[in-house]
């Protein structure tokens, strides 16, 4: 049975549910029809510092020289608890950030059971302790763990994001504090049931509600060793400058602009409607979303005509109903960004084609936006250059390829882009040359345990696989010592 936050608002530390003892309260509404959920207590300095040295005990006394094997074993029984719950988790996700229950079943919460999946596949096949170089076994790198992590997490994709850092840590063999974001804590409530289920030794795992006061405290406390935050580029900024005070380590995993390249000899039909949805899908609230289309000049009258089609054809529904259509956006916050850049595009000369400000037919309460498609969109344009979040897509020409490198590569941001093409040798020229830390050709989806992440404004670090894992880790370099361990 799910514990919805109203019977449960309580950190996990040290092994055990913690009612909190701040005062500092927010309100959370649920997305659908802005009614008021509840009111949601805020952890204190205090009860950061206990978690922290919750995390800070059980690493200094066992759990930096734990064996692979345990860790592994705890990794496995978390896989499993979240699999029986996987329907719970579903119905979390979609009553908090307002995703179709569909896409919360097949998509947010599948996506979280790959990669730890991948994460458990790796740590079973990598080395932790090996030769270097391969002729000289006298001399090794050792792979340990990091020390205390503070994991700091979005809500949009509230489980997937979770265990991605969860997973790599505890592989690892870190202990950490997790700070889910305020506005999906019922998930991680359930996600920390799962994980007090699996045997951790006490300390392992802690977590605490809390909103950005609370994640600053987090990130500045002398005990944390390697912090890892995802969400926008502002406060990942803050994030880096305060771990940088302590040099502490920072993995970044924050916003993106990412283009979609579409060259005339690529199958259009098919990049346009896989583009319009790849933008448009979880509301527009990806961080590697297909936002930015540029389109060979040549077919881009034709490419509108098809985004158009294919944004009328995209239904907006509730959150509780069976289909393929897209939800409300998170909150009133993320509702008014959206619906000023609609605007500023409009005021600066950019095409509307589809959709625009409001909400769409038939919705008169609730956070729901309209699928809004953007022409002859320029690269010095707001709408062009900004993250927003929501099911919006802009659409600019481009003459000749380099021309098209030169407009992707264009902007602070470097997170993903997207090609399309016939020409394979083209899709390989062109992937080499895109500043950004993930390229998919033609629809190609990324794998679980590939890895997550970019470059520029969009962070440095990688998430998923043994990259995750590797982000929680010291290198040592040992010479002249016995033959290598089991790590």
């Amino acid at each position: 049975m799910t514990i919805l936050i109203n019977d449960m608002m309580s950190h996990f530390v040290n092994g055990e549910w913690v009612r909190p003892r701040s005062g500092r309260m927010i309100e959370l509404f649920n997305p659908a029809d802005e009614t008021l959920r509840c009111e949601l207590p805020m952890a204190s300095p205090q009860e950061v510092f206990a978690a922290v040295n919750a995390a800070r005990q059980a690493f200094d006394g066992g759990w930096d020289e734990s064996d692979l094997a345990e860790r592994l074993g705890i990794l496995r029984q978390l896989i499993e608890q979240i699999e029986i719950r996987r329907e719970e988790f579903a119905q979390s996700i979609s009553f908090e950030i307002g995703a179709p229950i569909d896409f919360a079943r097949k998509h947010q919460v599948e996506a979280a059971l790959g990669h730890l999946r991948a994460t458990l596949s790796a740590a079973e096949t990598v080395p932790f302790d090996s030769p270097v170089p391969h002729d000289q076994p006298q001399h090794r790198v050792r792979y340990e763990a990091a020390g205390v992590a503070a994991l700091i997490t979005p809500w949009n994709w509230p489980l997937n994001q979770v265990v991605l850092k969860i997973g790599a840590a505890l592989a690892a063999g870190c202990t950490m504090v997790l700070k889910p974001s305020e506005h999906a804590p019922n998930t991680s409530f359930l996600l920390a049931q799962c994980m007090a289920q699996t045997g951790a030794p006490k300390g392992v795992f802690n977590m605490l509600v809390g909103d950005g006061e609370t994640g600053a405290a987090l990130v500045q406390n002398s005990n944390i060793d390697i912090v890892s935050f995802t969400g926008s580029t502002r406060a990942g900024r803050a994030v880096a400058i305060a771990a940088a005070a302590n040099l502490k380590r920072a993995a970044l995993e924050l916003g993106g602009k990412s283009p979609n390249l579409i060259f005339a000899d690529c199958d259009l039909e098919t990049a346009i409607r896989q583009g319009v949805a790849h933008c448009f899908r979880n509301s527009g609230q990806s961080c590697n979303a297909a936002s930015r289309m540029l389109v060979e000049r040549s077919i881009c009258d034709r490419a509108v005509e098809l985004a158009v089609e294919a944004a009328c054809d995209t239904e907006v529904g509730y959150p509780g109903e069976d289909g393929n259509h897209i939800g409300p956006l998170v909150n009133r916050a993320q509702f008014d960004r959206v619906q000023a850049c609609i605007r500023n595009g409009l005021d600066e000369g950019a095409r509307l084609v589809a959709g625009g400000p409001g909400r769409p037919d038939g919705f008169e309460a609730g956070l729901f936006a309209r699928p809004t498609v953007f022409a002859d969109v320029t690269p010095d344009m707001s709408i062009a250059r900004e993250e927003i979040f929501g099911p919006v897509l802009v659409i600019t020409p481009f003459e000749y390829e380099d021309d098209a490198v030169s407009k992707a590569n264009a902007g602070e941001y470097g997170l993903a882009a997207y090609v399309q093409t016939g020409d394979q040798a083209k899709a390989d020229r062109i992937s080499r040359r895109l500043k950004a830390g993930m390229v998919q050709v033609n629809g190609t989806s990324r794998a679980s345990g590939a890895p997550f992440g970019g470059v520029k404004a969009s962070g440095m670090g990688r998430e998923a696989g043994i990259w995750g894992i590797r982000t929680f880790q010291q290198i040592k370099s040992i010479s002249g010592a016995a033959a290598l361990t089991t790590e």
